[in-house]
């Protein structure tokens, strides 16, 4: 079925055709109701059972089994991820929060990450407890009740990436990518972009490519952050699937790589997707395509000639931005 652009969704409108949705959060079950969103192929993101399972927090187990956590959450999907993710805890209050961090900071420098920020917005590097204490205290008491918090060791050196999937119709597009950084209109480090290498197919497919043993690792620790998604949250499904893995060495210098989240919504690697997309759409024979995507801060930023633009303009959030994306495709690596 061909679809046409029907602009933003208007509660109000009394709409005769059926409608796909590209929002911009992973929504809700009962989100998902309202807007008649029933399966993967109604809409190009994901659907959780509680508000919570979408943001960054379900990656870590609480402190223990008294501390407080919002309704419906999974003691055992923390447990099935543990050893495909960095050292950490989520906290939904400050107490928590400062005796997990007090802990892992004997092993180290330690991440604080608001539950809800994207793009590495929001997030700070604790060295001692008194850096802990004052990146705590930032961070809004009701909201940290709400959302909660994760305290992750953290790792320098570090390669990031995006290991993917994504489901339109009846097109699966599986992928592995890096994404990088670049600095925002305010001088702080935020994402820049990914590059990815996208197969039609699933992981297995994925796998069989020439990839550095790097690359193999963080999509196995994704198939199985993946998996246990699957079977720990009912009711959640997902068209778009995206995984962050970051690899670096912790503070007693070790090699380390696991999980740091899930987008099951639109985001920073989309325009790579949604381009891949369009080049197997065009030519079914295509074995591999190799997509990407840049974030650009500022006025007038030079542009490569194939680049295809998604936004530029002012953000509200953080200024004048401009997005683009380009494909190449290429001979399979196999």
């Amino acid at each position: 079925m061909a679809y046409s652009d029907a602009g933003e969704y208007d509660a109000a409108v009394p709409y005769s055709i059926p409608l796909y949705f590209v929002p911009g959060q992973t929504l809700t079950g009962e989100m998902a109701a309202r807007l008649g969103v029933r399966t993967e192929h109604d809409l190009f993101g994901g659907v959780v059972p509680f508000p919570f399972v979408a943001s960054k927090v379900i990656t870590h187990p609480l402190l223990n089994t008294s501390a407080p956590g919002p309704p419906g959450w999974s003691t055992e999907f923390p447990r099935r991820v543990a050893s495909v993710v960095l050292d950490g805890f989520s906290a939904f209050s400050k107490p928590d929060a400062l005796l997990a961090g007090r802990g892992l900071l004997e092993q180290g420098d330690v991440r604080i990450k608001p539950a809800t920020g994207v793009a590495g917005l929001g997030q700070s590097v604790a060295q001692n407890a008194g850096d802990l204490a004052r990146a705590l205290d930032a961070i809004d008491p009701q909201e940290l009740a709400r959302s909660g918090v994760v305290i992750e060791q953290n790792l320098s050196d570090v390669t990031t990436y995006s290991i993917g999937q994504i489901r339109v119709a009846d097109v699966v597009l599986t992928y592995c990518g890096r994404q990088f950084v670049t600095t925002n209109n305010h001088g702080v480090e935020a994402y820049g972009g990914s590059e990815i290498t996208v197969v039609p197919g699933d992981f297995d497919t994925l796998l069989t490519l020439r990839l550095d043993d790097d690359v193999r690792l963080a999509i196995e620790q994704a198939r199985v952050y993946d998996s246990a998604a699957n079977d720990c949250f009912a009711g959640f499904f997902a068209s778009r699937r995206n995984y962050d893995v970051a690899q670096g060495r912790d503070g007693a210098n070790r090699r380390r790589s696991g999980v740091l989240e899930q987008s099951w919504r639109l985001g920073g690697a989309s325009g790579a997707e949604i381009c891949a997309l369009d080049a197997f759409r065009a030519d079914p024979s295509l074995r591999t395509v190799r997509a990407a995507t840049r974030e650009v801060y500022g006025d007038h930023p030079t542009l490569p000639a194939e680049a295809v633009i998604l936004f530029s303009g002012v953000d509200p959030k953080v200024g004048q931005l401009t997005k683009y994306a380009w494909t190449e495709t290429h001979a399979d690596p196999r």
